[in-house]
């Protein structure tokens, strides 16, 4: 009796005993889960506190070194050796930034809608494109200069010009145009498409009404990327645009932008803090030209949903 007895409470004690060690074991198991997730999360938190805190510091130093020299002499309407007027420099940055733009942004887009509705997935020729747009991206800036020197300014004979900065430029920034575009076409669902197609819509009539619109955040961004690098560029612009600081009487003249101003005054040292002042210029810029493009997107999207 006393042996049966005991097998009777080890069949009850035993399940007991298992389960008390799985609790322990999920527990276990769920600290050291928050504990990796509290240490990637403040991985996380730190470096983008990092990135800002350097971010602020740069900003803070130009504005510092910068603001001082915004003086109206900086602000005439000609370029001399006395004033280091930026004027010339923004009119020839938004010239040489509209006339990029329009010749990459239809390129680009345009490229990214055959590539994403209108090619084959797998066909050799959508992976060579790729291919090709993944290798433009690497190349360095300077290799864009030497090659629009050789075609624009040489081979076509357009001289050192805002045109032949503008179409070096366009070529440099095609492939962020175009994958940006792609990736944005590509995060549209595949239900918004099938939902036109039940509609009876046909395949253009879908890329222009649905696709499109709903990819307009992302194309924004991509446009905006491109900005940032045509304002920034200067070897590209040193080999094809010039150096000249007057603002031209046509596309075929040369002329400077921000970029190269603040490189000359500062390569010079002999007005390295008017160089500051054309760097707050150019942050300013850079801001507002971000800021309306948000603006843009954002109306765009409103006029979508309504």
């Amino acid at each position: 009796m006393n042996t049966t007895v005991l097998k009777n409470q080890l069949r009850i004690i035993s399940p007991l005993g298992d389960r008390s060690k799985r609790t322990s074991l999920n527990l276990s198991q769920d600290k050291k889960s928050n504990l990796k997730s509290v240490l990637v999360r403040s991985a996380v938190y730190g470096c983008a506190a990092i990135t800002a805190c350097v971010l602020f510091f740069m900003l803070v130093y130009i504005f510092v070194k910068g603001v001082p020299y915004l003086k109206p002499s900086l602000f005439s309407i000609k370029y001399t050796s006395e004033n280091c007027s930026v004027v010339p420099a923004i009119v020839n940055t938004l010239i040489m930034t509209v006339l990029a733009l329009l010749i990459a942004t239809p390129l680009g887009i345009g490229s990214a809608i055959y590539l994403c509705e209108y090619a084959k997935k797998e066909s050799k020729f959508v992976k060579m494109v790729r291919m090709t747009t993944e290798t433009l991206t690497g190349i360095p800036s300077i290799i864009y200069g030497l090659f629009g020197m050789l075609l624009f300014v040489v081979f076509l004979k357009w001289g050192y010009s805002i045109m032949a900065g503008s179409a070096t430029i366009a070529i440099m920034i095609l492939p962020t145009i175009m994958r940006t575009t792609e990736e944005a076409l590509l995060s549209v669902s595949d239900s918004l498409r099938e939902g036109s197609f039940g509609l009876g819509a046909g395949k253009l009539r879908t890329v222009l009404r649905i696709v499109l619109p709903n990819a307009i955040p992302g194309i924004i961004n991509g446009i905006i990327l491109a900005i940032g690098r045509i304002v920034g560029e200067t070897a590209v612009l040193i080999y094809t645009a010039g150096t000249v600081a007057q603002i031209p009487s046509n596309i075929f003249a040369s002329g400077r932008t921000l970029a190269i101003h603040m490189y000359v005054l500062s390569s010079e040292g002999l007005h390295v803090g008017e160089a500051f002042g054309t760097a707050v210029v150019l942050l300013l810029m850079v801001i507002v030209v971000n800021a309306f493009a948000g603006l843009v997107a954002k109306k765009m999207r409103k006029e979508d949903c309504v």
